[in-house]
């Protein structure tokens, strides 16, 4: 395939962050564009698919559709993927593993299926040369990705290897990290653009902030990180790969606006603080250990993003009366700011007492979570929108 012949490709996301995802991919050149379930189909060239691995901050792993057949039993599916022109994908030196995904289908058992896959490529090859390929679980030359819904199998090629969500930077993390595309999709969905100044006063590990910064400086998701899947592809283009990083890297710029960070927990902070030494951020974003109940506003405006401990490790009583303080510190010290925050205790949000203006449905692993904005407007102002709602 040479770089402007247009290719389908699937970016996987996380639920929630299809929209966002659309956009970027809308923002790069992708055409026909279409959102499934956690994931984005688009159409494009070489160009555009490589800069969907670099470029793209809520993007999960690329992939490229080779094949799709009906198949009815287990010798059906060996047939049809022993069939396929491996030889155009892959030599007999190329390590390659088996990702399968399984849903509603003939076939109920992924990691049988998966092996009846891998049997197929190796037979396939041995029946050309004589040998097999080795099959590598950890860091394969190809990575092919199995998917079965009811009867309709369907093959792709991971072009991003490692999950992109592994940008790199994070050297260690706290009690209950947020996925780097996760925290690149709130501050999306919040509206974060770097025009703005930013807090996050739970900052964990510092993910939230690493992302602002990023995003204020227009570092490409990407840019902290060596190799991609695709890089091992018999047709990758070293000269349009390296084109495409350097043009990107030439668009980094200032940060305007100051990003800034607190916890309560003093080793959390050291945390934090490596992690963005480590992504040679730690000169643009402010950290400290402080209380968020006493915390003054770093500025008169801003957005301020948390995403407070889960219900998992506080009691009952102890949740009610945090998201309280959550809500009273929001009403008395941030009017002019704009508060996000996720949480996974759907019931506890209501305790902050304000009524979110925009609300978000998204998953931090298996948690269901709500990510909700709240305009917190001075006192004058909200008198006056009072009023007028009368």
């Amino acid at each position: 395939m040479n770089q402007t012949d247009q290719q389908n490709y699937i970016a996987k996301t996380l639920h929630g962050l299809e929209p966002v995802l659309v956009a970027e991919l809308a923002a790069i050149g992708a055409s026909n564009i279409s959102t499934l379930k956690r994931a984005v189909s688009f159409n494009g060239s070489k160009e555009v698919f490589y800069k969907a691995n670099y470029l793209c901050r809520t993007a999960l792993r690329i992939l490229r559709p080779v094949a799709s057949f009906e198949v009815e039993t287990q010798e059906d599916l060996y047939a049809k993927v022993k069939e396929l022109p491996w030889h155009e994908w892959m030599t007999i030196d190329n390590t390659f593993a088996i990702d399968a995904v399984v849903s509603n289908s003939v076939f109920t058992h992924s990691q049988f299926t998966a092996q009846r896959v891998k049997d197929a490529i190796a037979d396939h090859w041995r029946g050309v040369c004589g040998r097999r390929p080795d099959v590598e679980l950890q860091n394969p030359d190809l990575r092919i990705n199995l998917h079965l819904s009811g009867k309709e199998a369907s093959l792709a090629f991971d072009g991003s290897g490692d999950p992109l969500f592994k940008r790199g930077y994070r050297l260690a993390t706290g009690e209950a990290p947020l996925n780097e595309i996760l925290a690149s999709g709130i501050l999306l969905l919040a509206g974060y653009d770097g025009s703005t100044p930013l807090h996050d006063p739970m900052c964990g590990s510092g993910t939230l902030l690493t992302e602002a910064a990023m995003i204020a400086q227009n570092i490409p998701a990407g840019y902290y990180r060596e190799t991609f899947g695709f890089m091992k592809w018999p047709d990758y283009d070293d000269e349009l790969w390296q084109q495409i990083k350097d043009n990107a890297d030439d668009q980094l710029r200032d940060q305007q606006h100051p990003i800034t960070g607190s916890d309560f927990d003093a080793a959390v902070v050291e945390v934090a603080q490596g992690n963005l030494r480590n992504a040679r951020l730690h000169k643009d974003i402010s950290l400290m250990k402080a209380d968020f109940m006493r915390l003054p506003p770093p500025g008169d405006s801003g957005i301020l993003v948390m995403n407070p401990p889960y219900g998992e490790r506080m009691k009952q009583a102890d949740i009610v009366s945090f998201y309280q303080g959550i809500g009273d510190a929001l009403k008395r010290n941030w009017s002019g700011w704009t508060a996000w925050i996720i949480t996974s205790d759907l019931s506890a949000m209501k305790f902050i007492g304000l009524k979110p203006s925009q609300r978000f449905t998204l998953f931090n692993g298996p948690l269901e979570c709500r990510l909700s904005g709240y305009e917190l407007f001075s006192g004058a102002r909200r008198d006056m929108l009072a009023s007028r709602n009368h």
